[in-house]
């Protein structure tokens, strides 16, 4: 790869705007960007929703008010889907907790 002018002034840009970045942190608040317990919130709410969506697409077919069984099955297995993922942060969430406590200090 040859090196040119005009790839050293990229990367200088970009080591300029990673100092820039470093030099002056902001707050999570200054640049919009949710906090870790407000995206877990928002995750868990979210797929709360999803299990309410999926038991009223149930109910309605069972009601005769929804004719699609195909839509109400891919609402209980993306609802299903939703749920084990949860599950599974949860016991990575708890196994990575169990591995730091047991480091020796």
């Amino acid at each position: 790869m040859k090196i040119t002018a005009s790839n050293t002034q990229l990367v200088q840009q970009k080591v300029d705007t990673i100092n820039n970045i470093v030099s002056s942190p902001q707050k999570n608040e200054d640049r919009n960007i949710p906090s870790f317990s407000e995206r877990l919130d928002s995750g868990l709410n979210q797929v709360a929703q999803t299990q309410n969506e999926a038991a009223q697409l149930a109910k309605d077919f069972e009601l005769g008010v929804e004719n699609d069984i195909a839509r109400v099955m891919v609402g209980q297995q993306v609802s299903s889907l939703a749920f084990q993922l949860t599950l599974n942060v949860r016991n990575k969430a708890l196994s990575a907790y169990k591995d730091i406590m047991n480091m020796p200090v």
